[in-house]
């Protein structure tokens, strides 16, 4: 449930349920006094009571009105006289105790009973006259000698009027407490419902904002306090994502600057080391001083190769390295790369060649530069760990409903099987071969982000002493 549906829900409730409450008392009230005290309070008997003390107010604020010479003019007592006839009543005005007028027999104990009646401050105001119930009502009276006196006016009801005012009080009663009840209760389940998820998505944000990116947001309430604290747990598991990979991108830089430091401190060292021979005169002999300049150049372009990994893999590695996308056909493509690589590989005794299952001419979107970097790293790779006399590097083209399969087998020292997943690692080489390796660690973790940058996959398959397979999946298009 939304806030504004309960919001309207809960304010008609307030209102309601006060009425019906309300209702079922008056009805019990009246059926408690007809049936249990045998008092007819029916609305006839209501709307005569109100009438009657209507009529008596009228005649009350008549004489009020009148000069204190006309008390004792005969004609305005007729007319008192006539105005509560209207509803069966008398009236009797008394001048210092003594009575001077009266349409009704009435002795000093029953005219004390109504002086009395009416110094009450309730609202009876019923004196029995007798056996009749009459209603009394007094005005205070000054003649024009100076004299006090009273106007006391009488009408007939019957005994139990009063109760129709208790009835009254007792309805308004009930309403205000039922009222101020159901409001208290209402108000405590809308704050049950809003406030206290509000109270706890602000205890969690407070935590949030001291750097505890653990405490998980509950999404309780309603419906707009659910969305919000549903916005709330996405920016929370956002800002910790990102806190994540800060750390990680962090550890990994610092790691980058140690393992390139490392990985650039040989070459230094041996540029440094020749370079003081050359100075201390150790290369004596023109022969012995050109293969020192001669070491120092290799050594620097091996600097050079570095750094230029480096850089690449840094650009990679931010997503700021744009590819060219080109569509081509595999198997020429693949044909070009062996014609690239075949002549340096015969150097060195390794025969490469391209087998292709693959069902006609098949495309792939590739940029051709970047993947022919990808593809001539693995394959110098393969070069560098050769251990074979005669070292065979064989190119398998394969497809699936989806995509080409590229794998690039070598016979050389191969790999342990528990150290397979790890070559794609930046900085990353086998203990094995780690003396004789040269180049930047990057190689593999460069070809992986290029792969991954078309979209595809890379990973590899150990043949323990047989080789190793480098084998890559790329999306094939028409």
């Amino acid at each position: 449930m939304n806030i504004k549906k309960r919001l309207i829900l809960s304010n008609t409730i307030t209102i309601i349920i006060p009425f019906v409450v309300t209702i079922i008392a008056a009805f019990l009230f009246l059926f408690a006094s007809s049936r249990i005290f045998n008092r007819n309070i029916s609305y006839d008997n209501f709307k005569k009571t109100i009438f009657i003390k209507t009529q008596l107010s009228d005649a009350s604020n008549d004489i009020w009105r009148q000069k204190s010479a006309d008390i004792e003019d005969p004609n305005f007592q007729k007319y008192l006289k006539q105005k509560v006839s209207i509803i069966n009543g008398d009236i009797i005005i008394l001048k210092n105790n003594s009575v001077i007028y009266n349409s009704k027999e009435i002795n000093k104990i029953d005219i004390e009973k109504c002086l009395l009646e009416a110094k009450n401050q309730s609202q009876k105001k019923i004196v029995i006259i007798d056996d009749i119930a009459y209603m009394v009502e007094v005005a205070p009276l000054k003649f024009k000698d100076e004299a006090i006196g009273s106007a006391i006016l009488l009408a007939p009801t019957f005994e139990y009027s009063s109760i129709l005012e208790r009835f009254i009080i007792f309805v308004f009663v009930v309403f205000l407490i039922t009222f101020i009840t159901v409001n208290i209760f209402m108000s405590y389940l809308l704050s049950k419902r809003i406030i206290k998820p509000l109270e706890l998505l602000k205890s969690a944000v407070g935590q949030i904002s001291k750097g505890d990116l653990n405490v998980e947001i509950t999404e309780i309430g309603d419906e707009e306090i659910r969305e919000l604290c549903e916005d709330f747990e996405k920016m929370r598991i956002q800002l910790k994502d990102t806190t994540h990979m800060k750390k990680k991108y962090d550890d990994n830089r610092t790691m980058l600057v140690s393992s390139i430091s490392h990985d650039l401190k040989t070459p230094i060292t041996s540029i440094k080391g020749y370079v003081k021979g050359i100075l201390d005169g150790v290369a004596n002999t023109p022969e012995k001083e050109e293969r020192y300049l001669k070491t120092i150049y290799s050594k620097s372009e091996q600097m050079d190769v570095m750094i230029d990994d480096l850089l690449l893999y840094s650009k990679l590695d931010l997503s700021q390295l744009p590819f060219n996308f080109e569509k081509t056909d595999i198997i020429d493509y693949f044909n070009y790369c062996i014609h690239e690589s075949s002549l340096e590989l015969e150097k060195f005794n390794i025969k490469i060649s391209l087998k292709s299952n693959l069902d006609g001419v098949k495309y792939v979107r590739i940029d051709r530069e970047r993947l022919m970097r990808v593809i001539l790293n693995i394959i110098d790779n393969s070069r560098k760990y050769m251990d074979k006399k005669q070292g065979e590097i064989t190119i398998f083209l394969r497809e699936t409903n989806s995509s080409i399969i590229i794998e690039i087998r070598d016979n050389g020292s191969g790999i342990d099987e528990n150290d397979v997943n790890k070559i794609f690692d930046r900085f990353y080489r086998a203990d094995a071969a780690r003396s004789e390796a040269n180049g930047s660690g990057l190689g593999l973790a460069i070809a992986k982000q290029i792969v991954e940058g078309h979209s595809g996959t890379i990973w590899a398959v150990s043949h323990e002493d047989q080789g190793i397979s480098i084998l890559i999946s790329l999306g094939k298009i028409s």
